[in-house]
């Protein structure tokens, strides 16, 4: 999510809403965001918690049942609802495909 604050300008061009979803509670992400982004008191787009049910990451099949954690992933999802761009694994924190993706989509 780093390297998605320090690329938020670009995404700002995109007609792009940008957020992170994890597994951890709010007071976590609250605490992650901060300790990420530490000169602006926190990382510039929200992060969803899917503390209780785990639901959102089920969902969208990035679930580990055996660790109990969701697995890194990103996903571009146009207007209409439809995923545009999944990666998943290392890859996902650089957003440079989310980018390429968002600004395809921009010019459709």
């Amino acid at each position: 999510m780093k390297a998605y604050q320090a690329d938020i300008a670009k995404f700002a061009d995109t007609d792009t809403q940008i957020f992170g979803l994890s597994v951890d509670s709010v007071p976590a992400l609250r605490h992650w965001s901060e300790e990420l982004a530490p000169e602006t008191k926190g990382l510039s787009f929200p992060i969803l918690s899917d503390f209780v049910k785990r639901s959102v990451v089920k969902q969208y099949g990035v679930f580990n049942e055996n660790t109990g954690f969701g697995m890194r992933a990103t996903f571009v999802i146009d207007k209409e609802g439809i995923i545009k761009l999944v990666e998943e694994g290392g890859s996902a924190i650089n957003p440079a495909a989310a980018f390429e993706t968002c600004n395809m989509l921009k010019k459709k």
